[in-house]
């Protein structure tokens, strides 16, 4: 086996940033360094969060989002095409075209349909 050379700039171990940086690794290590905003009991977000895991703990289904206001304009659109839909009243799509079938009297062999909307 050949001995590998260490890439890039050696490190000094007595200086200012690694002697920080270890006392960082040590803290970390006893679980001292905590990151983040600390939690402040009996703030509403707190009375919130406790709220939704007593819910949770109580099987109860979280509800995600705002409500929808039922009586606005779009959800009346919507409830009506739901209505149409499930009574079958509802089509997708553009009407049908009618074919009729024209008879052009220069050429008698030949017929041409042409599509004409009704």
């Amino acid at each position: 086996m050949k001995n590998q050379v260490k890439l890039g700039r050696p490190v000094n171990p007595s200086s200012n940033r690694q002697i920080e940086l270890a006392k960082k690794a040590e803290l970390r290590s006893l679980g001292l360094v905590k990151r983040g905003r600390p939690a402040v009991s009996g703030s509403k977000n707190a009375a919130v969060k406790a709220a939704r895991l007593e819910k949770i703990n109580n099987g109860i289904e979280l509800k995600k989002g705002r409500p929808s206001n039922p009586n606005s304009k779009r959800q009346q659109r919507i409830a009506e095409l739901a209505a149409k839909k499930a009574s079958g009243n509802f089509k997708l799509g553009r009407p049908k075209l009618n074919k009729i079938e024209i008879d052009i009297p220069n050429m008698v062999s030949v017929k041409k349909v042409k599509k004409v909307a009704v």
